[in-house]
């Protein structure tokens, strides 16, 4: 305005340059443009150009430079400044009403607002514009409000209102600290009396090292977060968030706090004598000396003795001050005295107030009647209530506190829209207030300043031990009512809050208490120091209202976890601030003590009701198939299962109520998106078409695999539509690929296998020879024309679960007749697995004594006994398993080989290397089983009942009853039908000789054949380990025909591996399945099948 006043007073004319505001360089509105005033002295404003007069002060906090501006924004507020930091800066504003303040309260409002244009965003809400205050914005207010309502004048009833706005934003520091010290230079700017200035100081510790005045970065690393307002020689407000600090680190970091914060004050003072107004006089509502005494006169008899009698309950207590209250109203209403009863409630206050004290500082007895150090009676219980996730029920006094917790899912954190931190929170207490904690009438609003403070509090004290969130990703929320309180509800919401997380079966590493400190001064009137004073440990809500100050502190064992510190006289010395400190850690360890008999460890969630977090990993394009349009499918999910989905950058995160709740959403996304196809993996399925060979079933999200009908079930199917139907869900296990990368599923490998007849013989049918059988025979003796005779001792039939074919009977001659018949190409297919067990009984030495006039008998076993007698007339019978009389019939064409018969073949080649002397068990069972049996064989030939034999005899009886037949037929066996007779052999028949068929083969079977045979089937079952990997062009292996088809048949060519055979030209041929036939892979189709042609091998 220098120039304004230049033209208007010459006699400022004079004054030099560089005094002038466009000396200084301040910045001014010149035709509406910002802009700066150029340093040319001979440059003068055009005209109808208005000079804003700007002051500003500098100065440095922490290596930081801060300044103070006022003057260019906000000029009609009563105070209005501008403090920046770097790139943000905050406005602050002060108004007061001009009102008579006819009230006994200070109706102070502080709003503080963050606004998105300072991160340059819009809102995303749907009106694009900020909205009701949120919680970051109470908590500043409350940051803002705490420090400097003490230092208003007492009286001072007048409406004021503090309204600090962030301007602009960096993040690279926190706004609220900011306002604060801008409130202050405000006040003081403002005609407000006000007993201010005040600095406010942010400390942090990484570390180990402290950091005044933080970033956000540092901040996040740090274990400490204090803030600490003062004026220059008295404490007004902390309010700290550590990981458990001890208190002698927390003193060292206030220590610290103060000087740096006194540093905000001189600029302050400096900015006021500058542009400050003058203090302007308002009416103050005070309680004159003359009322006081007179209310002290009629009242404090009274009033003492109601604070000196412990049996008073709360309510009683209050009731006992009312009547005072009213008998003090009638004394004055009959005195006539208007000015006293005006003050009445305020001076009755003030009588209480100093009764209190004087007895606690005199007396060192509390209102209650405890000691100054002890807590009140403390009542714990954790789990209360076992349908929610966590509960409990803290009781300290009369102050009672119920706490629940809920467990979410990590879409379930809290969205945060502040400027600067974390963009959502996954730890939330929710405090509530209700009237009836009180016994008063009262409706519930939106959010409370003091419910949001308090929850607030207990959040930065329990979240120190919670775990990091990669060990525990749950989001969780503990929600604290109050069903009663007598003081320090904040405090019992951490201990109860404590143990309902341990309740919940969270792994918090120890448990968190809190305990309020309390004060009681006397202050001398003339210079207003504390002359006495006493520390309060548990203080009620009667002494949080007398006393001085609420200092509340929650921590662990280890140490504090958070403080806050709010006070009601102008400051307090920090020395007692830091006294308070020890008695507070007593009290707290008091109180784990009691916590942790109730439960000192996690509880072990009973699965079926605890809820359930998994976290699923996939693709994006997998996510974005379960999201569906829009979240349509999602959605659907979560209504129709009650579960939280959250969905991350390639994760996927479900939380479900309890563990079918999850199993169910699992099963859901399993069908959408599927999940890695395991070998053995049962997945669900529907079934998407049918054809002749199987059906497609679709599962797994969308993957096709094939159900073949030989999957089906474990008895045969003949049509697949019988088993299955289009559209039918089922469960089928994954059980392999084919070669072209096709899945393969089965139904019958899930269902349980059944104990049918068939298995029963299977496994029965074999028995176990408990005696070796002698038999008396050699080479030599058989060539003679003597009579040979076999003696067979006892032998005991029980079932057995190894493996053995059945026993044929048959003459050398038919053995003969059959190999000469087949041919020698023929001979040599099955010579090979025939001269196997050939060998194996060759090798052995058979001695044979000679008994020619002695018949040899067989004593009776289980069934039957029978005697055989022979001469030397008769020919040499073999004896043969079932598997090799079906290996020479497949030779000559007049039967099939069943899977029995590859068994013991394979097992013939493992025997072929046995000792041959002395004779083994394995063919003696096979002689003696026979022995056995055959003395049955008469009277099931006659019709005996079946049902006598053991299970596993019923099959080898039938096996021998179709042999005697053949045999009968061929007449080689003498027919015989007196059940009770014994067969015998007549003189003119030829000598009967018991050999097996195996050693007639070696013996028969010359060298050189014998050679070749072995070779031949050694190169067969190389041959037959077929592979998908090893099956090239020109490879024999010997098949079967699994499938017959119009055109040709589909042929196993072992190890899962399929095959085609093409009939050639009309020629087709009659074949049946389970066919052996020798083939060799001539080529591949285009899918890749191998197609066979037909191989003679010579």
């Amino acid at each position: 305005m220098s120039s304004l006043a230049t033209r208007a007073n010459p006699l400022i004319s004079s004054v030099p340059h560089f005094l002038t505001w466009r000396g200084l360089g301040f910045r001014t509105i010149c035709s509406g443009r910002l802009g700066f005033i150029t340093s040319d002295s001979d440059h003068q404003p055009a005209a109808g150009s208005k000079v804003l007069e700007v002051f500003k002060e500098e100065f440095e906090i922490g290596s930081r430079l801060v300044s103070l501006e006022t003057g260019k924004i906000a000029r009609f507020a009563n105070g209005s400044v501008v403090l920046g930091i770097g790139e943000t800066n905050v406005l602050s504003t002060v108004t007061a009403s001009r009102g008579d303040g006819a009230r006994d309260f200070l109706p102070l409002t502080v709003d503080y607002q963050e606004k998105q244009f300072a991160q340059g965003l819009i809102p995303n809400t749907y009106m694009r514009r900020e909205g009701a205050p949120k919680e970051r914005e109470l908590l500043c207010g409350r940051l803002i409000d705490r420090p400097i309502r003490p230092l208003f004048p007492a009286g001072f009833y007048h409406e004021v209102q503090v309204m600090a706005s962030v301007l602009s934003s960096d993040g690279v520091y926190d706004p609220d600290v900011m306002a604060a010290n801008a409130t202050s230079a405000a006040l003081m700017l403002s005609d407000i009396p006000w007993g201010g200035p005040i600095g406010m100081i942010r400390i942090g510790r990484v570390c180990g090292k402290f950091i005044v005045n933080p970033t956000m970065d540092e901040l996040s690393l740090s274990d400490l977060n204090l803030v600490y307002a003062c004026t220059k020689d008295k404490t007004l407000m902390v309010d700290v968030q550590a990981h458990e600090i001890s208190e002698k680190d927390l003193e060292a970091g206030l220590r610290l706090a103060h000087p740096e914060a006194v540093k905000y004050l001189e600029p302050q003072v400096r900015l006021a004598a500058k542009a400050g107004k003058v203090k302007k006089d308002y009416k103050l509502s005070m309680v004159t000396d003359r009322t006081l005494d007179k209310v002290r006169n009629l009242a404090e008899a009274d009033i003492q003795a109601v604070f000196t009698d412990s049996s008073y309950g709360k309510f009683e207590r209050g009731e006992a001050l009312d009547n005072i209250t009213h008998e003090v109203k009638r004394t004055l209403e009959e005195e006539g005295d208007e000015e006293s009863l005006k003050v009445l409630p305020k001076a009755i206050d003030t009588v209480r107030k100093q009764v209190i004290c004087k007895r606690i500082i005199a007396e060192g007895f509390r209102v209650d009647g405890r000691h100054l150090d002890e807590v009140r009676p403390l009542y714990c219980e954790a789990g209360n209530f076992p349908a929610l996730h966590g509960s409990s029920l803290f009781s300290r006094g009369d102050t009672q506190v119920l706490c629940t917790v809920t467990l979410g899912a990590p879409g379930d954190a809290q969205r945060l829209q502040s400027l600067v931190g974390p963009a959502t929170k996954r730890f939330m207490v929710h405090y509530s207030f209700p009237p009836f904690s009180i016994n008063e009438v009262g409706k519930r609003v939106g959010l409370n300043r003091r419910e949001v403070g308090h929850g607030t509090l207990a959040e930065k004290a329990l979240l120190a031990v919670l775990p990091p969130e990669d060990d525990f990703p749950y989001t969780v929320r503990v929600n604290s009512e109050v069903m009663a309180s007598d003081g320090s509800t904040s405090m019992a919401t951490v201990c109860g809050g404590s143990m309902a997380l341990m309740d919940a079966g969270i792994p918090l590493r120890e448990h968190v208490a809190a305990v309020s400190v309390g004060l009681v001064s006397e202050v001398d009137p003339s210079t207003g120091t504390i002359k006495d004073y006493r520390i309060l440990t548990d203080i009620l809500g009667l002494e949080d209202h007398s006393g001085d100050m609420d200092f509340k502190i929650a921590g662990t064992r280890k140490g504090v976890t958070a403080i806050q510190l709010d006070i009601k006289p102008a400051g307090i010395p920090l020395d007692i601030i830091c006294e308070c400190l020890e008695p507070a850690l007593i009290g707290r360890l008091q109180i784990l003590n009691h916590m942790e008999r109730e439960i000192n460890a996690p509880r072990i969630q009973d699965v079926r009701y605890a809820p359930q977090l998994a976290t699923l990993k996939y693709n994006n394009e997998m996510i974005r198939r379960l999201i569906g349009p829009l979240g349509s499918l999602k959605r659907k999910i979560e209504e129709q299962t009650g579960a939280r989905i959250s969905v991350g950058d390639g994760t996927l995160t479900i939380i479900a109520k309890n563990q079918a709740v999850m199993e169910k959403v699992q099963e859901k996304i399993d069908y959408i998106i599927g999940r890695e196809i395991v070998v053995g993996g049962v997945y669900k399925g529907t079934i998407s078409s049918i054809k002749e060979y199987g059906a497609f079933v679709e599962f797994n999200g969308g993957q096709q695999g094939l159900l073949h009908i030989s999957e089906l079930s474990h008895e045969p199917v003949s049509k697949v539509s019988d088993v299955v139907t289009l559209g039918q869900q089922l469960s089928l296990m994954c059980i392999g690929q084919d070669m072209r990368g096709n899945i393969k599923l089965s139904l019958k490998a899930i269902l349980p296998r059944p104990v049918s007849e068939t298995s029963n013989v299977a496994r029965d049918s074999i028995p176990v020879i408990e005696e070796m059988p002698a038999i008396v025979a050699n080479k030599q003796e058989m060539q003679k024309p003597t009579v040979v005779e076999l003696e067979v001792s006892r032998s005991v039939i029980k079932p057995s679960t190894s493996s053995s074919a059945a026993i044929v009977i048959r003459s050398a001659a038919e053995c003969d007749e059959e190999e000469k018949s087949a041919g020698l190409s023929q001979g040599n297919k099955s010579t090979p697995k025939t001269s196997q067990a050939s060998k194996r009984v060759s090798k052995q030495k058979i001695n044979s004594p000679e008994n020619d006039d002695r018949d040899s008998k067989v004593p009776s076993s289980s069934l039957a006994s029978h005697t055989f007698k022979g001469t030397c007339l008769s020919p040499a019978v073999h004896l043969r398993t079932a598997v090799q009389y079906d290996e020479e019939e497949i030779s000559s064409g007049s039967s099939e080989v069943s899977k029995n018969a590859l068994k013991g073949l394979q097992s013939s080649k493992r025997d072929r290397k046995r000792k041959t002397s002395p004779p083994k068990k394995d063919d003696s069972e096979l002689v003696n089983s026979f022995m056995g049996i055959l003395t049955h064989v008469a009277g099931q030939n006659d019709g005996e009942d079946s049902g006598s034999l053991p299970q596993g005899s019923k099959s080898i009886s039938k096996t021998l009853r179709a042999s005697k037949r053949v045999c009968k037929r061929k007449g080689n066996l003498p027919q015989n039908d007196d059940p009770n007779s014994v067969p015998t052999l007549t003189p003119s028949s030829p000598a009967v000789q018991f050999r097996s068929a195996m050693l007639c083969d070696k013996e028969e079977a010359p060298d050189c054949l014998r050679h070749d045979s072995e070779s031949i089937s050694e190169t067969s079952m190389k041959q037959d380990c077929v592979s998908a990997k090893n099956l090239k062009l020109g490879t024999k292996v010997t098949a079967k025909v699994y499938q017959i088809r119009a055109l040709g048949l589909v042929l196993d060519l072992g190890g899962g591996v399929r095959g085609m055979y093409r009939f050639e030209g009309n020629g087709k041929r009659e074949f049946e399945v389970g066919d052996k036939l020798r083939v060799k892979c001539a080529s591949f189709s285009s899918k890749g099948i191998p197609v066979m042609s037909l191989v003679d091998d010579e």
